[in-house]
């Protein structure tokens, strides 16, 4: 990196901000709204997401060893719920491995399962019910195209939310659900 390198500061988003701004009330309303509060994962993702970045909840020291020139690289949250960065570095990892290593040099086509509203918030809680709605659109598309296998990727953010799972037929195994938020590649 060059020594004029500005470093992004995460703290001055309008999203940072915002959250820092409104958190404690935001969880207090919820939990006054819904009779209890919300689940630990929600409140630990939206603090962790206040940390992403910011060299005061710790850093790396990185130093070329060419010119000398040092830059502190601030932790990161690595989650994908609410933080922008990592949420999108993830998305970028996800599809250049998906690009260059499981997909073949093929045409592909994306299949998208639209399903009622009340019918995936059940999906969204249940793996198990979940699993045998992919594995039924994934055998029926199998079944219709001819072809060999189907990565697919249950995209969201973790239980509770709504989301349409985004389906993409290429050569790999029937997809396999460890949690509602799973994303599988065989």
């Amino acid at each position: 990196m060059a020594p004029n390198h500005a470093r992004h500061d995460p703290s001055a988003a309008a999203l940072h901000g915002l959250v820092r701004r409104h958190l404690a009330s935001f969880l207090a309303v919820a939990a006054e709204r819904s009779g209890r509060p919300l689940p630990r994962y929600v409140a630990e993702e939206f603090r962790a997401y206040l940390r992403c970045g910011v060299l005061a909840h710790g850093f790396a020291r990185a130093r070329c060893a060419g010119c000398g020139h040092e830059v502190l690289v601030a932790f990161s949250c690595k989650l994908r719920g609410v933080c922008p960065s990592c949420g999108g570095r993830r998305m970028s990892a996800t599809a250049a491995h998906l690009t260059d290593r499981v997909r073949p040099e093929v045409p592909l086509r994306q299949w998208v399962l639209s399903v009622p509203f009340a019918l995936r918030r059940v999906l969204a809680r249940d793996p198990e019910a979940l699993t045998l709605v992919s594995r039924t659109f994934w055998e029926e598309l199998r079944r219709w195209l001819r072809a060999v296998g189907l990565v697919a990727g249950v995209h969201g953010l973790r239980r509770g939310v709504a989301h349409e799972p985004p389906l993409s037929p290429a050569p790999a195994t029937p997809p396999r659900t460890r949690r509602a938020r799973a994303t599988w590649a065989a």
